[in-house]
């Protein structure tokens, strides 16, 4: 069973890189996380290095702007690593002719790259960064375009594989549950977020280039998603640092109050083996 600990003094002594996830766990998508910014603060001033993974679709630099409007200090990480810095490659090595799914927010992800956005009926391939409206829409709204895509066997770059994230005290449908249609449609998905080796991959590379060289028993992963942060930190061989009082927290908290013997079956029912949890990052 994971240890529940208090602080993240306690082990911080235990590493040497911290790969902190950002929504869920520095932020809510309105507010940051006090106290947590306030931890890797600390932590980096220990001498550990940060940096966040985030599935965020938008390359880093437009997730630095977006977390300092939200409160995040520069103080608190080292580097950022995205979903979508990883996904443009991805983007680069298929066909020039997309089909782009998301925001206006999200455009960014294809700046400076050789492709042409087309209509679905032209498409060679399909990328996904989220929701036209992801506060008005399900997924099950893009079901009619992606049969006919995937009928078509285009295939489908998702650029943030999380399902859902916490926005206030509600959940809001990311692009992952678009590409989850997808696959039930029988088509072809591509991923480099997260629980994807690629991000790992990228996030330590960027840790060793301001350490050195890197034991990977001396990196901690922390976040708040099982498909996705605990997932993807356990395959690459890392200990997590489970935030339970994140998307999951209905499985087994009542009135911010977490049952441990229902937080234990939650994570036996998933196959997740935490090291650590703590409610908030303290």
């Amino acid at each position: 069973m994971a240890a529940r600990i208090n602080s993240f003094r306690d082990i911080a002594s235990r590493y040497d890189v911290v790969l902190c996830d950002v929504w869920g766990v520095l932020h809510n998508g309105i507010a940051a996380f006090r106290e947590a910014c306030e931890v890797l603060t600390e932590a980096r001033a220990r001498g550990l290095t940060v940096v966040l993974i985030t599935n965020s679709p938008r390359p880093h630099p437009g997730v630095i702007v977006q977390i300092r409007g939200l409160g995040v200090p520069d103080t608190a990480y080292d580097r950022i690593v995205t979903s979508g810095d990883v996904t443009r490659a991805l983007i680069t090595a298929g066909p020039k002719n997309i089909f782009f799914i998301g925001a206006e927010k999200d455009l960014p992800l294809l700046d400076g790259l050789d492709v042409e956005m087309v209509s679905s009926e032209s498409a060679e391939i399909v990328v996904c960064a989220g929701f036209f409206a992801d506060e008005k829409v399900t997924p099950d709204d893009y079901r009619a375009t992606l049969m006919g895509l995937a009928r078509r066997k285009v295939p489908f770059i998702c650029a943030n594989p999380d399902l859902v994230v916490e926005r206030g005290h509600r959940l809001i449908p990311c692009a992952g549950a678009i590409a989850k249609v997808y696959e039930e449609l029988g088509g072809e998905t591509r991923i480099s977020g997260k629980p994807y080796t690629p991000i790992y991959r990228a996030s330590l590379s960027e840790a060793k280039a301001i350490r050195g060289s890197i034991d990977l028993s001396r990196v901690i992963a922390i976040g708040d998603g099982m498909p996705t942060d605990v997932k993807g930190a356990q395959d690459f061989g890392l200990d997590v640092l489970y935030i339970s009082a994140g998307i999951h927290a209905r499985e087994y908290m009542t009135n911010d109050k977490t049952d441990e013997a229902r937080l234990n079956a939650f994570l036996k029912s998933e196959g997740a083996t935490p090291k650590w949890w703590m409610p908030r990052l303290a």
